[in-house]
């Protein structure tokens, strides 16, 4: 599957971003499924960004990045939560595709938002929510 870079449109839209990206649909109509209007607080968890892709017909799990499940840092199709740090205080979403990462908001902190991919994760992987 070939994923197309979505730009969040949101401070904290990268989730949204990641899941439009999955459903090759934009991101004004993945923040329908997520029942809101904007994405302006942290309030995404990987068991709701699960669902959501379950119920579009997909079977995904979610879980801690551990050793047992650090082999789907490399499936395409994983979405990935890095750990809050200085450059994601709230942590961040990213989604693993054949060119690498995508990132929802690749020029951070700048404006206009943009979007692209990475080949390094930058930051430490703590959650995962991949395809089973």
């Amino acid at each position: 599957m070939q994923f197309k870079p979505i730009p969040q449109k949101d401070s904290m839209g990268c989730a949204v971003a990641c899941v439009a990206s999955i459903l090759g649909i934009s991101y004004k109509k993945s923040l329908k499924f997520f029942g809101i209007k904007k994405a302006d607080k942290p309030n995404f968890y990987c068991r709701d960004i699960a669902k959501i892709l379950n119920k579009k017909g997909f079977n995904y799990s979610y879980g801690k990045v551990i050793p047992k499940t650090e082999k789907y840092l490399k499936n395409s199709g994983t979405i990935v939560f890095i750990r809050r740090s200085k450059k994601f205080p709230f942590g961040h979403y990213l989604l693993k595709t054949k060119n690498g990462w995508m990132n929802s908001w690749i020029n951070f902190p700048k404006i206009p938002i943009k979007a692209g991919f990475q080949k390094k994760l930058l930051g430490i992987p703590q959650w995962l929510i991949y395809k089973t």
